[in-house]
């Protein structure tokens, strides 16, 4: 039987031969080393969620600081002609989209590049402009500025203000989810048409989804 015993504060002896006490490594107790590296994760995990988070929040305000611009932009629009929101800005204000029931109020932008995108719904070149005879198509981001379309219903009412200050008042027609390949959707119109295009689905977390959902509604 091996015999274990203290032979001073500064040694131990096993079997009869001593060793420095220094040699005798402590146990860490209870898998606090493998707590170590759980913690590890733990807070890795918090940052990234914390970065996420961020990313979305600076979208949501850079859109929001967008719009405040873009309307001291409208409002010289209908005074004295076309300006842009900023400087550097590659578009300009072409309309702007009310909807009473939900309390939106949005400007519509020339255009439907990346850049114009990020600061408010597009105008697609090509199509009508918002409040005059034929098709207007206008599209947006699906969490940003037309997020609100997957509440809007069927009779609802859209008004839109053109730069000369007409307004002219649409009611929803339609709404559906379609290819994103329906062409059919920029089709011109006997008489004033909006359509309006967003990303489907709306909890969707990959960009480039192949369906896109549509609110499609006719002058009042």
């Amino acid at each position: 039987m091996s015999t274990f015993f203290v032979n001073g504060p500064s040694s131990f002896a096993l079997r009869g031969r001593a060793y420095p006490a220094e040699d005798l490594e402590p146990v860490a107790p209870g898998g606090a080393r493998c707590r170590r590296p759980l913690a590890a994760l733990v807070l890795l995990l918090l940052a990234l969620a914390a970065w996420q988070f961020g990313g979305a929040a600076w979208i949501h305000a850079k859109a929001a600081l967008a719009q405040r611009l873009i309307a001291s932009s409208w409002e010289g629009t209908k005074k004295d002609g076309a300006r842009r929101p900023w400087p550097w800005a590659d578009t300009r204000p072409l309309a702007r989209l009310t909807v009473p029931s939900r309390g939106i109020s949005l400007y519509v932008l020339e255009g439907t590049s990346g850049r114009s995108l990020a600061f408010g719904p597009g105008h697609v070149d090509g199509t009508a402009l918002p409040g005059s005879a034929g098709n207007s198509v206008i599209v947006a981001h699906k969490d940003t500025h037309f997020a609100f379309l997957r509440n809007l219903r069927e009779d609802e009412e859209i008004d839109v203000e053109d730069a000369r200050g007409r307004l002219t008042r649409y009611r929803v027609r339609e709404v559906a989810v379609v290819d994103k390949g329906a062409t059919r959707l920029l089709d011109p119109a006997d008489s004033p048409q909006l359509t309006l295009i967003t990303c489907w689905p709306f909890d969707g977390v990959r960009p480039g989804t192949a369906q896109r959902y549509v609110v499609i509604a006719d002058r009042a």
